[in-house]
């Protein structure tokens, strides 16, 4: 079986981008299950019901979140829905679910869980700690884990995916939003890919409009920014999968350009 993963979407460029490559890779790789990082999706930063159903729609079966989890308050509507997650090493007191049992469509379970590290990113349990606790339980239902590794720093990451190699299916980054060129397979059978990269727009500072960015730079003052408009960078992965063993087979990058009209605005 195959699964799709895409890096986290950024604004409505992100979305669009996606959504217009979305069909055609589909049916290029026939996919059993899409994954993507939805948690700068609205207006680049955090996540709305409408686009959460939007993404469903097209036949997004789960959507991982971060560190932006929370950052727009309508999220609290949907949180308790399970094809959202959250990083599973959130304390327990936080709302939401942190990994899932799914059906592919194929009807074989996979199952997702999403981490977050610890270092420059908001302060929560040992991802390594929880990873093992959830592998264990995971495990016990579903041979396919998935791992969205949701990390500031490459050494983390690439921690994390050698922790698990062997126990997960794959271990891919995202957060970042800088597409790496490392995709292999672990010898214990994990794929690895230190970030997936970004699903956003291509003439940016991941994904932000330059002259808002580079003020911040300029000044070291905090000031706002917006998404930046213009073409779409499409990034992922597919992951080739032995439903038997549960180890990966193959991981392959995705990355594709998408014109857009410059004049899209983030309406949603």
């Amino acid at each position: 079986m195959k699964i799709f993963f895409f890096g986290d979407v950024i604004g409505r460029v992100g979305r669009e981008g996606l959504l217009q490559v979305l069909p055609r890779l589909k049916q290029i790789h026939q996919p059993d299950f899409i994954i993507v990082n939805a948690e700068n999706a609205a207006h680049g930063k955090g996540l709305s019901p409408k686009i959460a159903e939007e993404l469903w729609a097209e036949g997004v079966d789960v959507l991982t979140m971060g560190n932006h989890t929370f950052d727009r308050k309508e999220i609290g509507a949907i949180m308790d829905d399970p094809r959202i997650l959250r990083p599973a090493n959130y304390p327990s007191a936080v709302a939401g679910h942190g990994s899932g049992i799914y059906k592919s469509r194929s009807g074989i379970p996979v199952a997702v869980l999403q981490l977050m590290g610890r270092v420059y990113m908001p302060l929560t349990d040992c991802p390594f700690q929880t990873a093992d606790r959830e592998m264990a339980r995971l495990k016990e239902q579903a041979k396919i884990i998935f791992v969205d590794v949701h990390a500031e720093i490459t050494s983390e990451k690439a921690g994390l995916a050698w922790h698990l190699d062997g126990r997960a299916t794959a271990a891919i980054g995202s957060h970042t939003h800088v597409q790496t060129a490392d995709e292999r397979l672990l010898p214990g059978g994990t794929a690895f890919l230190t970030d997936a990269g970004a699903c956003g727009p291509i003439d940016s500072i991941i994904g932000m409009d330059i002259p808002t960015a580079l003020k911040r730079f300029l000044t070291g003052l905090h000031s706002p920014m917006n998404v930046a408009t213009g073409d779409a960078m499409v990034c992922g992965c597919v992951i080739d999968v032995d439903e038997t063993s549960g180890k990966a087979r193959a991981i392959t990058r995705l990355r594709e350009r998408v014109a857009l009209p410059a004049t899209l605005s983030e309406d949603r």
